[in-house]
């Protein structure tokens, strides 16, 4: 079974643009998958396999010509020799949409696509499952919180009871999980983890202490929702600021992790200029923290912090999803106050607090007054996404928003 993913669109439209289409993502989001069910009639060939491999690397100029394109090339980072040849024959042949790239290292695969094919491929991340796809939901629009989008959203979601709302996030957002509910959760993830450690992590960015590198994706879990900081992320695992700090560019350009940047403004006295991080499958956080079930999580001591950053992800995905890239920034100053998440839009700012309540008021959204004093951008609609089960007015421009109609 194919659960269909709101990207489609979005590949087809490169692909029409490009010569290349690049997806990249996070180990298992569905990236091969996606490929062999958009373009079924045009051969596959996958790097994963040695003898494919090494014939690719031995003799890149003569691959193609045992599998001229259009053609699909499947963990395409394990030969990075053939970007070159791909740049040769777009260069001569002027066509569009000739070649399928997927792979999930993409801090590897990320370095051949500039060097060789700039300007060549459309580049697009595919990220976990989203609540509208495990719904089955049509409805593809990138998230803005005014009231015309809000109202259209209303007509295309899928209410959720709180507790099912839960179990979709503690179940995690990758595709075999969602599509297998038999699968053993823990050890689906205890598996996953190991894999990429050992494949992604190890293989490429010259990882000598797994272990370590387990304890710091496990740091970092715990971290999720809230501001990063790599002295006590570094201290806690036991390892050098410098290589929290490559070890976090590896989670972040793996698709592990998200880091949501401060909103910078001189009106806000002593801003906070730190990133927020936001792992982007929360199943996979859970695993890490130790809440074994979405019950405990609900109630659990990070349920605020792993919401926030259920929703955030929600959000990326559904512009990420669209093709397009996400201007997305939380504010903090000085004294805490804190606005969750500002979506920059045609120099328009639109603030979102994040709330595990059914039932939040005004006195949740005082933060927004934060943006008065902000020249020069617009300050749009704008509310707190939370788990009421209705679409409500909260005051002039802002509003109660299910986390369904995200």
């Amino acid at each position: 079974m194919y659960i269909k993913r709101h990207i489609e669109e979005a590949v087809l439209k490169r692909a029409n643009m490009k010569g290349a289409v690049v997806v990249t993502g996070a180990r298992q989001v569905g990236k091969t998958t996606l490929i062999e069910n958009l373009k079924p009639q045009i051969p596959k060939v996958s790097l994963d396999d040695l003898p494919t491999r090494r014939r690719a690397i031995n003799s890149p100029s003569t691959f193609f010509n045992i599998t001229p394109p259009p053609i699909f090339v499947d963990e395409v980072q394990y030969a990075p020799e053939i970007f070159h040849y791909i740049k040769i024959l777009l260069d001569n042949s002027h066509n569009k949409g000739d070649f399928f790239l997927t792979g999930s290292q993409s801090f590897e695969l990320m370095k051949n696509v500039t060097e060789s094919l700039a300007g060549r491929a459309g580049i697009l991340e595919l990220l976990g499952l989203s609540l509208r796809e495990i719904n089955g939901e049509v409805w593809n629009k990138p998230f803005i919180p005014t009231l015309e989008n809000l109202k259209k959203r209303s007509t295309n979601k899928t209410d959720l009871r709180i507790p099912d709302i839960w179990k979709i996030i503690h179940r995690g957002s990758l595709p075999e999980l969602a599509l297998n509910a038999d699968f053993d959760w823990a050890d689906f993830y205890a598996d996953y983890i190991k894999t990429y450690i050992e494949r992604d992590v190890r293989t490429l960015t010259q990882v000598a202490d797994e272990d370590s590198f387990y304890r710091f994706m496990t740091v970092c879990a715990a971290m999720s929702g809230q501001l990063l900081n790599l002295a006590n992320l570094a201290n806690d695992v036991g390892i050098s600021v410098t290589t929290a700090k490559r070890w976090l560019s590896v989670l972040k350009t793996s698709g592990i992790v998200y880091l949501l940047k401060p909103y910078s403004s001189n009106a806000i006295k002593r801003a906070v200029k730190t990133p927020k991080l936001h792992f982007l499958d929360i199943g996979l956080a859970s695993y890490l923290t130790r809440w074994m079930s979405s019950d405990n999580l609900s109630i659990g001591a990070n349920n605020g912090s792993f919401f926030e950053s259920f929703v955030v992800s929600e959000i990326l995905k559904s512009y990420t999803n669209a093709g397009k890239e996400a201007d997305l920034y939380f504010l903090r100053d000085g004294n805490k106050k804190e606005i969750d998440l500002l979506i920059h839009e045609n120099n328009t700012l639109y603030p979102i607090e994040i709330k595990t309540k059914a039932e939040p008021d005004e006195r949740d959204i005082k933060s927004f007054d934060m943006l008065d004093d902000i020249k020069g951008v617009n300050i749009g609609e704008g509310g707190i996404v939370c788990l009421a089960n209705d679409l409500l007015q909260l005051d002039e421009k802002n509003y109660i928003i299910p986390l369904s109609m995200v």
